[in-house]
């Protein structure tokens, strides 16, 4: 049977450790915004495999790890989108952190910021920039940077609700 460019050889990777709980502000184009508050997002994660034979076979360990550090690095932080034009640093310094948003002025501890090079903190734009970090990690795996042609990563805020960006090669 032809396939037509039919995705095959998936897996999935979606465990109650790899998630992370983060405080955002979302902001609308006409310049308000939500207040401060916080998601426990989980993350759910799809890769095509090109070759899934014995001796191609690579551990579901090598992807959990790539997402897992991702996590981390995001939780219990306050995620800030550095490219949105309501978002602007005042001053910044080992310590701490001063900024606008939205004409309000917040200073917080360095440490518990990150500043993601995104227009907006919400799940869509949060799936894209994980996406890019996951393929990253991907490309520095010896074992797995030749072995991948298809990247799903779905953040979700709440059950059931979430986005989802893909990739393929």
């Amino acid at each position: 049977m032809t396939s037509y460019g039919l995705m095959k050889n998936l897996i999935h990777i979606r465990k109650q450790a790899l998630k992370f709980s983060v405080a955002h502000m979302t902001v609308f184009p006409d310049g308000t915004k939500e207040a401060l508050h916080g998601h426990n997002y989980e993350v759910d994660v799809t890769i095509g495999l090109k070759d899934i034979r014995f001796k191609k076979m690579i551990s579901f360990s090598v992807f959990k790890a790539a997402i897992k550090s991702i996590c981390e690095l995001w939780d219990e932080k306050v995620l800030l989108a550095t490219e949105n034009p309501y978002f602007e640093i005042e001053s910044q310094t080992k310590r701490e952190l001063e900024f606008a948003l939205c004409k309000k002025r917040y200073r917080l501890p360095t440490e518990e910021c990150v500043l993601l090079p995104i227009d907006n903190v919400v799940c869509e734009t949060l799936a894209d920039e994980f996406l890019r970090l996951l393929q990253a990690k991907i490309e520095k795996s010896a074992e797995a940077k030749h072995a991948v042609n298809l990247l799903s990563v779905r953040i979700d805020e709440s059950p059931g609700q979430g986005a989802t960006v893909s990739w393929t090669a």
